[in-house]
């Protein structure tokens, strides 16, 4: 991939949740329980996305059971590099925060580190 860029979490997601085949309504599904219900598409959100990533050739339509009016997508070989690029960026992002805030990677040392790290203002006041 000769791009490099952040993805959206939206289009995270998508690529994420077409590693395997997968129908408009299953990625939507599968996009909300990854993320814990904190990421919901909206239809015109969804297909809008599916455009864009099939035109720059990282998801391919696939033909579908022929009883079946639902149009499946799968991931390429080009979205799969997008994807690990990311991948490879939130990682560098979380190893870096690791070194500064001392941190093994959870929320909970995050929040452990940000707490003790804060310094006491002239007259007893915490700075934030």
């Amino acid at each position: 991939m000769s791009e490099s860029y952040a993805l959206t979490e939206a289009v995270y997601y998508i690529l994420l949740s077409l590693c395997t085949r997968q129908h408009g309504y299953g990625i939507m599904q599968q996009t909300e329980r990854m993320s814990g219900g904190r990421v919901k598409l909206a239809a015109g959100t969804l297909y809008g996305a599916l455009s864009t990533l099939s035109d720059k050739g990282w998801i391919k339509a696939v033909a579908g059971d022929e009883n079946s009016r639902r149009k499946e997508y799968e991931i390429t070989y080009a979205g799969r590099m997008a994807l690990m690029a990311e991948v490879d960026r939130l990682r560098e992002l979380l190893n870096n925060a690791d070194k500064i805030l001392g941190t093994d990677g959870s929320a909970a040392d995050s929040a452990n580190a940000i707490t003790d790290s804060r310094q006491t203002l002239p007259g007893g006041k915490e700075h934030e």
